[in-house]
C-alpha cells in the first residue's frame, strides 16, 4: 500500500483522537467551546473513523448518540472496503 494512504489515515486518526478527547473535556468544563458534531463526522469520514470509535468507547463519549454509533461503523466498513479494493483490484501491496 502506498505510504501516502497510511500517512493520510494516521493523520486523520490523530486529528480524530484529539478532537474527541477535547470535546469530552469541553462537555464538562466549557460547553461553549464544544466541537460540532458535523466536524467530528467529517473528520471520521476523511479517515479517522476507527480511531474515533475506539476513543469514544474508551472515554464513553457520545456512545448514546445513534448518529455516531451507527455512522462510525459504516465509515469504518467503507474505509476497509476501499483498502481491500486497492489491495485486490489495483494490486497495491499492504
Amino acid at each position: 500500500m502506498p505510504t501516502e494512504i497510511l500517512w493520510w489515515l494516521a493523520g486523520w486518526s490523530a486529528v480524530a483522537i484529539a478532537l474527541t478527547v477535547y470535546d469530552k473535556f469541553a462537555a464538562k468544563s466549557a460547553p461553549r467551546h464544544r466541537i460540532r458534531e458535523a466536524t467530528l463526522l467529517t473528520v471520521a469520514a476523511l479517515g479517522g473513523a476507527a480511531a474515533m470509535e475506539v476513543v469514544m468507547l474508551l472515554i464513553r463519549h457520545k456512545t448514546r448518540h445513534p448518529k455516531f454509533m451507527v455512522t462510525l461503523p459504516l465509515f469504518i466498513l467503507f474505509h476497509a472496503g476501499l483498502l481491500v479494493y486497492l489491495w485486490l483490484w489495483k494490486g497495491m501491496v499492504l
